[in-house]
């Protein structure tokens, strides 16, 4: 009996190893080994989860030959996280590490460690500001310009909010702006623009995390609906490569436009999701930047949780995709929030 227990322990340990450490496909395939499943069984149980996935296709993974990326390749990793009694994300955090390493010439990206770090800080700046998770208002409309400047910096963001209050007594709203890797928030300054002003300011310099205090003026009833505008200047930092909003709520209809200097074009664009920040990025879309006013957008008709943004390629840079991922396929686009 001690034998088996030595023997049933050695899987395990190097299960535990696995998931601390990755890659992905070592950590899936010393699950798979730990739990005793040939992968036909692996299959059928995803079966009943509502995710089809083949044999081969497991196969891959566990062999690193392949990488799971498309939303529905997605949810077959979370439904084996389940089904390999794994702690939750625990595979999907190895993807996001994965897609960090893989993305490494593109030092402004918005790594899953720094999203963490960026929730922490606004933890302890929005202490003190009487300001909730929600902030009692749901969004109907949420609109994003960005605009990246001559010398490829994000120069500033201007935000316009279509909001409704769900409880009695709201009248402020706190926007997060979490600027590029090198910004100074203590040289970003904050413009109420319509039907609010700006109140109190709170920054942390390492992570380059800025909130304000928007005050209405007035406060809402249950129900009642308001609309107000500000922008944010910023143009602090080096050459900007993507902006992202994070949402931690579902809501209305959120559009994002990147407005580019006719000096500073880029040579790529696409646009990105994430369901998490934990999760590697997926929803892929090629976006073109034409026209006299050299803009690029999205528009996510439903506002769902997660991540949803606009990256670029600046002419002398690496591409930002050097890993092998899933084959083209049928994917649904999936929509630190910067609010």
């Amino acid at each position: 009996m001690r034998h088996a227990t030595e023997h049933a322990d050695v899987p395990t340990a190097e299960l535990d190893t696995a998931l601390r450490g990755g890659p992905f496909h070592v950590a899936l395939r010393a699950a798979i080994a730990a739990r005793g499943l040939p992968l036909q069984r692996v299959q059928h149980h995803l079966s009943r989860h509502g995710v089809k996935v083949g044999v081969t296709s497991l196969s891959y993974w566990q062999q690193g030959a392949r990488r799971p990326q498309r939303p529905e390749s997605l949810r077959a990793v979370r439904a084996l996280e389940e089904i390999l009694q794994l702690p939750e994300e625990s595979l999907i955090r190895l993807l996001a590490e994965a897609d960090e390493r893989a993305t490494a010439d593109r030092p402004a990206g918005r790594s899953y460690r720094s999203l963490i770090e960026a929730s922490d800080v606004l933890d302890r700046l929005t202490a003190g500001l009487d300001w909730s998770l929600d902030g009692g208002l749901q969004t109907l409309g949420h609109h994003e310009c960005v605009r990246i400047g001559a010398g490829r910096e994000l120069a500033s963001r201007e935000a316009h909010h279509i909001v409704r209050a769900h409880r009695d007594g709201v009248d402020r709203f706190v926007a997060v702006h979490h600027g590029d890797p090198g910004c100074d928030p203590r040289r970003i300054t904050v413009h109420a623009l319509e039907n609010c002003r700006t109140g109190r300011l709170r920054w942390d310099r390492d992570t380059g995390v800025l909130v304000a205090e928007l005050l209405f003026g007035t406060r809402l009833r249950s129900g009642d609906t308001f609309l107000f505008r500000y922008v944010v200047e910023d143009g602090t930092a080096g050459p900007s490569r993507e902006y992202l909003h994070r949402f931690g709520h579902p809501g209305g209809q959120y559009a994002l436009q990147v407005r580019f200097d006719p000096a500073a074009l880029p040579v790529r664009c696409h646009r990105f999701a994430q369901h998490s920040a934990a999760a590697p990025r997926s929803g892929r879309q090629e976006l073109s930047v034409t026209g006299p006013h050299h803009c690029a957008h999205v528009v996510e008709p439903r506002i769902r949780p997660g991540v949803v943004g606009i990256a670029w390629d600046w002419a002398g840079t690496g591409s930002e995709r050097n890993a092998v991922a899933d084959p083209p396929g049928r994917g649904s686009p999936v929509g630190p929030d910067r609010e």
